[in-house]
């Protein structure tokens, strides 16, 4: 099939080193590595394609204009910008009536984009729709959003025209049931893993003596973080050789330094910063245990793809018991699940890794096993694929 890929988000730089980036490159990987073709329409790249997507014609979508382009902190600003990206609809449906035919779209679902999903149904082509979070609630509740009703309306301009919506976990699943358009269309997909990335064995590329307990993502508040150093630093009283790892950066970096600074636990922690994807695999085996300390949301959502590639490296995982991740993880089968927010309880898993070389290595194994049999991005695309030959044969029949 020849496929259209559509990011129209102007926060996605697909070419860039976010858990975001990282799922487009890789759906749109191992679409290729079945025989598609993949053209690819984004608005930001942030980088160059990886050498693998030589194939791949990338069209890039008008960008916005300098005085709108930055996250705007007045409301009048934000208004002007969620107006630009609305209006620039009409040039998305330009570049893919430029580059067809198509056989399928396939586009990652962003606030005021709608032209993708519309264009395959106007060409009797597969509608797919990826929806990854509850983006409205989201951008209103941590960015600011001024044209609630417009971005309403897009929404539901464009669950209405997708054949297919493809949700990342069943908490994004239950957002959508909120929206009649999307009845009878929406399918979970939960987020994969590329193994390739993590075939043993790998060299760490941070090496340490200590024994080191490693976190990889962006430093936001909902990632869980205070609660993560709370319970190393209770662990770090007992077992003094131990070390915190902290891969990535975001704006709690410079609160958690702080705190820790305080503590005078600071020459126990690492921040590595921004890394490459590249960077990734050398980073995980310099762990001896990874976490996901997500606090307790009530509407947790998220499929996280740390996780997968923690469990990929063939690491013991700790992560919260909420969501995804608790079908995710069996404890004390393939991982550790703990309360969310419960440091104590943490701080004693971690206590309990420690002490026990054989379960690390035994729930490592595991891990890596849930993952290559269930979650690769092979597997994810080929059922994106088979719902995509489905709406070929539903519309023949029409």
């Amino acid at each position: 099939m020849r496929i259209a890929y559509v990011c129209a988000d102007p926060g996605i730089p697909v070419f860039g080193c976010k858990g975001c980036s990282i799922h487009v490159q890789e759906v749109i990987r191992a679409l290729l590595q079945q025989g598609h073709q993949v053209e690819l329409f984004a608005m930001r790249w942030d980088g160059e394609p990886p050498a693998d997507f030589a194939a791949v014609p990338c069209h890039t979508l008008p960008t916005l204009p300098r005085a709108v382009s930055q996250v705007a902190v007045e409301p009048r600003q934000t208004g002007q910008r969620e107006l630009t990206l609305l209006s620039l609809n009409l040039e998305l449906r330009l570049a893919l009536e430029q580059a067809e035919p198509f056989d399928a779209v396939y586009e990652r679902y962003s606030l005021w984009s709608f032209t993708g999903m519309e264009y395959a149904r106007s060409h009797s082509i597969p509608a797919v729709l990826e929806v990854n979070a509850p983006l409205i609630q989201e951008q209103a509740t941590h960015r600011g959003l001024v044209h609630r009703e417009s971005a309403e309306a897009v929404a539901q301009r464009v669950f209405r025209a997708a054949h297919v919506i493809v949700a990342v976990s069943q908490g994004v699943a239950n957002y959508l049931k909120h929206y009649r358009e999307t009845q009878g269309k929406v399918q979970v997909i939960p987020n994969g893993v590329n193994p390739d990335r993590f075939t043993k064995p790998q060299v760490p590329t941070q090496p340490s003596g200590d024994f080191t307990i490693g976190f990889v993502g962006t430093m936001k508040p909902w990632h869980g973080l205070p609660t993560l150093v709370e319970a190393f630093v209770q662990f770090y009283d007992e077992f003094p050789r131990t070390r915190l790892l902290i891969v990535g950066d975001g704006p709690e970096r410079a609160a958690l330094e702080a705190d820790l600074l305080d503590r005078n636990i600071h020459t126990a922690v690492q921040f590595t910063g921004k890394v490459a994807p590249t960077e990734i695999p050398g980073l995980l085996a310099s762990m001896q245990v990874a976490v996901a300390p997500y606090p307790d949301y009530p509407d947790f959502y998220f499929s996280p793809l740390k996780v997968y590639e923690y469990m990929a490296a063939g690491l013991p995982v700790v992560a919260s018991r909420i969501g995804e991740l608790q079908t995710l993880i069996q404890s004390d089968v393939n991982g550790l699940l703990y309360e969310p927010g419960n440091q104590v309880q943490l701080a004693q898993q971690f206590a309990e890794l420690y002490q026990s070389p054989s379960l690390r290595l035994q729930l490592g194994q595991r891990a890596r096993a849930t993952v290559l049999r269930e979650h690769t991005w092979e597997r994810v695309a080929q059922q994106i694929v088979g719902f995509m030959q489905q709406t070929v044969s539903t519309l023949e029949v029409a």
